[in-house]
């Protein structure tokens, strides 16, 4: 593209966004066209979640559907909140009763949970997704704005102390709280539009405007209405509403405009921070009839600015006493900006704090019913955050606090994830110097990370008959655990529903920050003999955490106690990692291939359905004993010739063939059938049996293809050598295969020889 281009398309797209001021009148039209414009605060926050859509993923081993518009994708993701998918669903639950007006309407939203579990990315990912929303023709935000030196010409104009004689085009003054267009109307003729328009709506949740005028706005209102009195106007109210006087005007809902957000630091008096101050030194300069203007207020506190769609009170322990001023806004929504002017508000309140907000709630508990916290209490509607208990969901938040990758990892199936899991990850860093190097975390290092996290987070009450918190932290990544031929689904299992899992653990910024150090250290990372100082493998990154715990100042005495036990299972299983993709990249070239398995499933179906089996020219063949128990012995690698009578399968050869492949073979069948179904359509894949034997390999099975291998002699193996050779090819393998650099495909299987090496014969 040209600078002429780019300079184009920026002009395109603010002219998507915004539009011409209309009349009232064509504001109605248009409401009547696009009802969702008019909607109210509530019923807008909700439409803007919905219309992202959803998609399916899987948290603590159960299928949910989630709502797009947490995953940040107007922001390509960056502020997206990895998991608590079923806590943001019943957010979206209580969004839906409080805007369709059940029950729920007093109620403020909290978000409560400890420290890095999302709640920041949660009022980002909000403010994100509503003002890209309001930049789409469904999601249109409108408000009104004044012009009343038109009346009549020397007349005060409606301004912050503006010069009255400014031209016309700068006369024009929004309504500083985003004031709904329909609320310029009387009650009754308001009322009367919205019945008229919700009678053609298919939404179950109405349209409500319930507020007045803004006093800014009602003090425009009510000068025109007296000028117009005063001359003997008829039409009164279409002189007050005509264009030359009233705009309706769309605005892009942002922080200051539609939403409010009271940070921590914010200080002043409760009704400066919730509705703003006047400015004493404009009181004078305005003629209000003997009482104080409202053109001479600031609406900057974060009701007003929230006003229209959504108020956020960040860090609310800091706030604690605002929180009562609060009280009745959502069920009366109206404030007061003084004794005798008072401000009606339509905004969708939203409270996020940590564990420390609920210790002052319930500082009064012990006097029963005589807490003076109690009304605030019941009004907070709490939705409590908790940490990741997700592999993938963890190794995605660990690569994003590392790296500028902020997409959503969205897949087809779990082996997508899987990959991504295990994954390397380089990262530049810059010395002291100035000079720049490449690092790298190899293969599984920040998986490790990711399931050592996880692993400290999960409840080991109750924990099942023959699992540990690895294969608790597989099944809720999964929703099953793999264990050799068997595949046992989450509801097998007898997990407590109740448990605390996600309540404490290592946060994902003590990772981050030792992950961090790791890559500014070399200690214990130089190999004399190898280039590779700028490997950081997984062993690197378990025993930095864990040797970390003692002098981390967020962690218990109990807890680190607690972590330090639990990361012997995490090693065990990283290790089996990394030992599984050595082996399978030394058996690389001689897995089996698909054609040989689908001929073995269809002489094993054959044999035991009596199905007729036919070969390439269509002629009927019998099941061939010979084939099938070569398969068996020298594939599988499960039975030996003792098991056969000659070529004939004894009795756990055939329990064998019915139980893992006939029946695996059927339950898909049933599971994917169709009209048409045969043998050909099933993915022998997803047999798992099957996937065992495309896939998996063990020692066993190098031993039987290179008799002359010696792990001892990884290291430095002699050149003409079977060691060397299969070296040579492994190497290569994990690099071009499994995604290794030569230096961590080194490491890793110099670490896992040695291992091997003492039980090799």
């Amino acid at each position: 593209m040209t600078e002429r281009d780019y300079v184009s398309e920026a002009d395109r797209q603010l002219e998507e966004t915004y539009e011409e001021p209309m009349s009232l009148a064509a504001y109605v039209d248009r409401i009547f066209e696009n009802p969702t414009i008019a909607s109210h605060a509530s019923k807008y926050l909700l439409e803007a979640i919905e219309a992202a859509g959803t998609r399916t993923v899987v948290e603590e081993g159960e299928e949910k559907e989630r709502y797009r518009f947490f995953d940040d994708p107007h922001n390509d993701g960056e502020h997206a909140i990895l998991g608590n998918t079923e806590v943001l669903n019943g957010f979206v639950d209580d969004l839906r009763s409080i805007a369709a007006g059940r029950a729920k309407d007093e109620k403020i939203i909290w978000f409560e949970g400890p420290t890095a579990t999302g709640k920041s990315e949660l009022k980002r990912c909000l403010v994100n997704g509503l003002r890209e929303y309001s930049k789409t023709p469904e999601g249109r935000r409108y408000t009104v704005e004044w012009n009343i030196t038109t009346a009549e010409a020397g007349d005060r104009g409606l301004s912050y102390g503006g010069d009255p004689t400014a031209s016309d085009d700068q006369n024009w003054y929004e309504s500083p709280v985003q004031a709904h267009p329909l609320s310029v109307f009387p009650e009754d003729v308001r009322q009367t539009v919205l019945e008229d328009l919700n009678a053609e709506l298919e939404d179950h949740v109405p349209v409500r405007v319930d507020a007045e005028l803004d006093p800014f706005s009602r003090e425009a209102y009510d000068y025109l209405e007296e000028r117009y009195r005063r001359d003997g106007e008829e039409a009164l109210f279409s002189a007050i509403t005509d264009d030359a006087h009233l705009r309706v005007k769309n605005y892009v809902v942002d922080v200051g405009q539609g939403v409010g957000v009271l940070h921590s630091e914010d200080e002043g008096q409760p009704k400066e921070r919730l509705v703003g101050s006047w400015m004493h030194g404009m009181l004078q300069e305005l003629d209000s009839r003997g009482r104080k203007n409202p053109q001479a207020f600031s609406y900057d506190g974060v009701l007003s600015q929230g006003n229209g769609v959504l108020t956020i009170v960040e860090d609310a322990a800091q706030h604690a006493d605002l929180l009562q001023k609060l009280l009745n806004v959502p069920d009366e929504q109206s404030v007061k900006l003084d004794k005798g002017i008072g401000m009606d508000v339509d905004t969708q309140m939203l409270i996020i704090s940590n564990p420390d907000l609920e210790a002052q709630l319930n500082q009064h508990s012990d006097r029963n019913g005589m807490d003076p916290l109690k009304a605030l209490k019941r009004r907070l509607d709490k939705h409590r955050f908790g940490y990741l208990t997700n592999l993938s969901l963890e190794s995605e938040l660990i690569r994003r606090e590392l790296t500028n990758e902020t997409e959503v990892w969205e897949a087809e199936s779990y082996d997508e994830l899987e990959d991504r899991i295990r994954a390397p990850v380089t990262v530049a860093i810059k010395d002291q110097a100035g000079e720049t190097t490449v690092q790298e975390f190899a293969p599984h290092a920040l998986e490790a990370a990711a399931l050592y996290a996880v692993v400290t987070r999960l409840d080991e009450e109750n924990l099942p008959n023959g699992l540990d918190l690895v294969d608790k932290a597989l099944i809720y990544d999964q929703g099953y655990l793999q264990e050799g031929d068997t595949r046992r689904e989450k509801e097998e299992f007898d997990f407590d529903d109740d448990g605390a899992d996600g309540d404490h653990g290592i946060p994902v910024t003590y990772t981050r920050d030792t992950l961090a150090e790791l890559l500014q250290s070399d200690r214990d990372r130089h190999h004399p003999d190898l280039s590779v100082e700028d490997v950081v493998m997984p062993r690197d990154v378990l025993n930095a955490m864990a040797e970390g715990l003692a002098e981390a100042p967020v962690f218990s005495t109990g807890e680190r106690s607690e972590f330090e036990n639990r990361v012997v299972p995490v090693k065990n299983y990283i290790y089996d990692q990394q030992e599984s993709d050595v082996i399978e990249a030394i058996m690389h070239d001689k897995r089996v291939d698909e054609e040989t398995v689908a001929e073995y499933v269809e002489h094993v179906y054959a044999w035991e359905t009596e199905e007729p089996l036919y070969n390439d020219r269509g002629e009927r063949v019998e099941p061939d004993p010979l084939k099938m128990k070569l398969f068996e012995v020298e594939h599988l690698g499960r039975f030996s010739e003792d098991e056969y009578e000659g070529n004939l399968p004894r009795e756990s050869v055939r329990n064998f063939r019915r139980e893992k492949v006939i029946t695996s073979l059927n339950r898909h069948a049933w599971e994917h059938r169709n009209e048409d179904f045969s043998v050909e359509d099933v993915d022998l894949t997803a047999i798992p049996v099957i996937k065992t034997v495309l896939e998996s390999h063990d020692w066993d099975d190098v031993k039987r293809t290179f008799e002359d291998f010696d792990p001892r002699q990884w290291d430095d193996p002699p050149s003409g050598t079977e060691t060397a050779a299969v070296k040579e090819d492994t190497i290569e393998t994990m690099v071009e295969v499994f995604d290794y650099s030569e230096a961590s495909a080194e490491l890793t299987s110099r670490h896992v020889m040695g291992q091997v090496s003492y039980r090799w014969d």
